[in-house]
């Protein structure tokens, strides 16, 4: 990927909000631009498949770096949406209906070289169904990116709140639920989640933790302070690939590689 575009992805994240918004932007697309440099360095535009987009957070930013971006959502409001929002930033992206267990037939094998399936693996009724259908989607020598809501996370984020119970519950639940009142129907840890991976056939390659610290850290010691919200940014950028750190993120970010012939 051209210096150019880098420094267009950097100028987007200027106008991203601080805090675990902020930190949460910063690491995917540090991890997403790494990705891009590896599979297509010198090669031009390259075929993205954003699962579960939504409104087009990241794949309009990939569309304005000059990459193929489709869009699958089962929301008809959020394509709406997301058409809007390709419209008014002067780029064009694919807009396709439909579910992550759907992608074979919505789009046909080997459709991507880089597959995005970011808080989707939580909520779909068969995520083993789900892995195999975003395998198929991606090309060999491809990779898949997965953003997913971390179990461990949840137990200090419960146990911190005064609820030992839920915080216990969470640890020993094979979802990684704390209870009925929890709408999380389903959380990963870095085993789980690496497990998912390779019994479809891809290769773990990269893991990283996404709000470490910046989920715990009270929003009145950064909000209006850049210097804090800079310091804490790099910290959140260090932690994410720290071996043990990361497996106390509230999202584990996950790249996958699909093994060339």
């Amino acid at each position: 990927m051209s210096d150019v575009r880098g420094v267009a992805v950097d100028g987007r994240q200027q106008k991203r909000p601080r805090g675990g918004g902020r930190a949460r932007s910063t690491v995917l697309w540090d991890a997403l631009r790494t990705v891009l440099d590896r599979i297509a360095p010198e090669d031009g535009p390259r075929d993205v498949v954003d699962v579960g987009g939504g409104t087009g957070g990241f794949a309009v930013p990939l569309a304005e770096l000059g990459h193929r971006v489709t869009v699958v959502d089962a929301s008809p409001d959020a394509l709406a949406a997301l058409e809007r929002r390709a419209a008014e930033s002067g780029v064009s992206v694919r807009s396709v209906q439909g579910d992550a267990v759907d992608l074979p037939d919505l789009l046909g094998a080997g459709a991507a070289d880089l597959v995005l399936c970011h808080s989707v693996l939580e909520f779909v009724d068969d995520p083993a169904a789900a892995m195999a259908a975003l395998t198929s989607t991606v090309r060999p020598g491809g990779s898949v990116s997965l953003l997913t809501a971390g179990q461990v996370a949840a137990a200090l984020h419960r146990a911190v709140a005064g609820h030992f119970d839920d915080a216990r519950r969470v640890l020993t639940s094979t979802s990684g639920r704390w209870g009925e009142g929890d709408r999380m129907p389903r959380r990963f840890t870095r085993e789980t989640l690496s497990a998912l991976v390779r019994g479809a056939g891809l290769r773990v390659a990269e893991l990283h933790g996404v709000r470490i610290f910046a989920d715990l850290v009270p929003a009145g010691l950064v909000d209006g302070d850049a210097d804090s919200a800079e310091a804490l940014l790099a910290l959140e950028s260090v932690a994410a690939v720290h071996p043990v750190l990361r497996d106390l993120a509230t999202q584990l970010h996950l790249v996958a590689d699909k093994p060339a012939p």
